[in-house]
């Protein structure tokens, strides 16, 4: 892919209300009820806004990220930000961000996620994130919202942001789940990314075959969110616009770690999109930047090339019915 256009120049900030940090304990054969031996660990600045500006930062975007962090844990985010170049706009909190314990299973082939609660914001925390993102504005032109929402925080924080920054001329990208993402969905997001449990829950209704998650995201577009892209874990996803509707199916690769992989398909719609790509190419790409994630320990994309190359080897398919 081409780089270096004048779409470089196009900032982008992401939004984490309740980021953490993702401590990944690689354990094969990881038993509850017994002492399990760790044979790696690593721990990173994460919350799925974070993984998408490290994502978008990996492949030369201008990023800047925002939020709510806790001020007594915040250098691994204070380093991830520097290291790649990050704008960091985050409004600090006291207190420590929470933790999200991840152990992989590589035997086993599974993962069993351990998450801890996370901060609970005041009315002035939250205006304080509201000033930061109307100044993030001057400059910005696409916003991502993604995550999950703090305890004590309302359930319509995501549509309130949604609308007003739509109401600036904004692209917004949501990737949320349950209330807060049902509240949202309706003020015309541009792109969301539900996943298939996510998208069920939003419709209200169990999707067992690939032609109810298409009728199931039509019917979102058709109430004005603009792309749906739902992932279907290893069997690939589906993406759905106004114009038309593809599936993507990815080739099998040697998964490290899945932290990441959904925000990183976020990182690859975004780029698509500015790449003025077609909904296949968007498709492919954003499928391709997935693949490079799950290759990777910690938020990490790898070059350019190796993107381009797993890209290369995603079949896309058009869809009108399936069965």
């Amino acid at each position: 892919m081409e780089t270096g256009t004048m779409t470089d120049s196009i900032k982008i900030a992401t939004l984490s209300l309740n980021p953490a940090i993702d401590q990944t304990a690689r354990v094969p054969e990881f038993t509850a009820g017994r002492v399990n031996r760790v044979e790696q660990e690593q721990s990173d600045a994460g919350g799925k806004g974070v993984n998408v500006a490290s994502f978008l930062a990996d492949f030369g975007r201008q990023v800047a990220v925002t939020g709510l962090l806790g001020a007594a844990n915040a250098e691994p985010f204070v380093a991830l930000f520097a290291r790649k170049g990050i704008e960091d706009r985050f409004v600090r909190l006291p207190g420590r961000t929470r933790v999200n314990v991840k152990i992989v299973d590589p035997i086993l082939d599974q993962v069993t996620d351990i998450n801890f609660p996370g901060l609970e914001p005041h009315p002035e925390d939250l205006q304080r994130l509201t000033e930061t993102i109307d100044s993030l504005c001057a400059d910005t032109d696409w916003f991502v919202l993604s995550g999950s929402v703090p305890a004590g925080v309302r359930a319509t924080i995501y549509a309130d942001l949604v609308t007003r920054l739509k109401a600036r001329g904004k692209q917004v990208v949501l990737d949320a789940s349950g209330a807060p993402f049902a509240e949202a969905v309706g003020c015309g997001p541009d792109i969301i990314k539900p996943n298939i449990e996510e998208l069920s829950e939003l419709v209200g209704l169990p999707l067992k075959g690939r032609a109810e998650v298409l009728a199931a995201a039509r019917s979102l577009v058709e109430r004005g969110v603009g792309l749906v892209a739902v992932s279907m874990g290893a069997a690939g996803a589906l993406f759905v616009e106004r114009g038309g509707a593809v599936f993507a199916t990815p080739p099998a690769i040697k998964v490290k770690s899945t932290v990441g992989a959904g925000d990183a398909m976020v990182a690859g719609l975004v780029v698509g999109t500015l790449h003025g790509l077609d909904l296949a190419g968007r498709a492919r790409l954003a499928t391709a930047f997935s693949l490079g994630a799950l290759g990777e320990l910690g938020p990490n994309l790898p070059g350019a090339e190796v993107v381009e190359s797993f890209a290369a080897r995603v079949q896309v398919s058009a869809l009108d019915t399936v069965a």
